[in-house]
């Protein structure tokens, strides 16, 4: 570490979220017991309602614990009670199915040399990516281009102070608070910075399509609460993703049922393999724009087939959303794991 990023975090304090990760938790706190970091590392665990024991695990990993029981667990909830309970100057954020890397924070500590730095986070890939179809493609979701970022995820390092300023992440929010809290970083004249370093493996285990639908119905809720708190005062972020996920379904759906509605008309099948190969064009050009993520043709082409396929469980998940804030309800939490 830098002389200047040593005097800047004489004090991190790392702060795992979980709930019912079990095994991945008791990983997760000795990968952070394993980081290089010279100087006090404060390690906070808060738990929210797990039954499997978890709280306990950590206590036994002489790691300081915080047990909530809300009414509506949130991961927004599990934060702020950590970072508010912290004491060091940098804040850094994980996930219980998560491994650090061990020399990230040292290497991410260095960029806040800049003032104006408020985030810094790295590369979160899988450490399963092989083990389910599902993990391989969703590992390519997580990719994102180094530089200044509009957003970070779950796992990142902050300045304590930042997050002091904006009042943390919202607690209502049941996915998306991230993106949200940086969005209000970012208004008050801070930076969110993505660095081209390894942060997280992480340990996604969907290995069904009843997981992967409910994880992207959870991703459209989000879209949906994010941009509608922004759109009022006039900050349309995510709000091109919720109308072209809409516009997406409608018009696959739409092709889609032409095409098969023509061949039954006609009494052939050349409508509707027309629409199939429209569809095969589409996922190859996805899987083309996103040849920088994987240079193996066979991972891009199921990446082009779970781009589109995805859109319509978002799609639920955006409707969803809507149809309870229109009735005054409000989801409660959408947990696709098994713990």
């Amino acid at each position: 570490m830098s002389a200047t990023g040593k005097n800047l975090c004489s004090k991190l304090s790392v702060v795992v979220i979980g709930r019912n990760e079990g095994a991945r938790l008791e990983r997760c706190l000795q990968s952070v017991h394993a980081m290089e970091f010279n100087g006090d590392l404060e390690i906070i665990y808060v738990d929210s309602g797990s039954i499997d024991g978890s709280v306990a695990l950590a206590e036994k990993l002489g790691v300081k614990t915080i047990a909530l029981s809300p009414l509506r667990p949130t991961a927004a909830l599990g934060r702020n009670a950590g970072w508010r309970a912290a004491t060091g100057e940098m804040v850094f954020f994980l996930d219980g199915d998560t491994v650090v890397d061990k020399s990230f924070a040292a290497k991410a500590l260095r960029k806040f040399d800049d003032t104006a730095i408020a985030c810094v986070w790295g590369h979160r890939r899988e450490m399963y990516a092989q083990q389910t179809l599902y993990n391989l493609v969703l590992d390519l979701d997580w990719m994102y281009p180094p530089g200044a970022a509009a957003f970070c995820g779950g796992d990142a390092l902050f300045r304590r102070s930042a997050l002091a300023e904006v009042g943390g992440f919202d607690e209502s929010l049941i996915a998306g608070e991230e993106p949200e809290m940086c969005r209000r970083i970012i208004a008050a004249g801070h930076r969110i910075l993505h660095v081209d370093e390894p942060m997280t493996q992480h340990d996604l285990a969907v290995k069904s399509f009843g997981q992967y639908w409910v994880r992207a119905t959870r991703a459209g809720h989000a879209y949906a609460e994010v941009s509608s708190r922004f759109a009022a005062s006039g900050d349309l972020f995510w709000r091109t993703e919720t109308r072209r996920n809409r516009l997406q379904v409608f018009a696959l759906s739409s092709t889609v049922f032409a095409g098969i509605f023509a061949s039954v008309w006609v009494r052939s099948a050349w409508p509707a393999a027309a629409v199939l190969a429209m569809l095969c064009m589409l996922v190859l050009r996805t899987a083309w724009r996103a040849r920088w993520k994987s240079n193996n043709v066979w991972t891009l082409l199921l990446y082009g087939v779970h781009s589109h396929v995805q859109q319509l469980p978002i799609f639920v998940g955006q409707m969803r959303y809507i149809w309870n804030q229109r009735r005054g309800r409000r989801l409660g939490i959408v947990e696709y794991k098994q713990s």
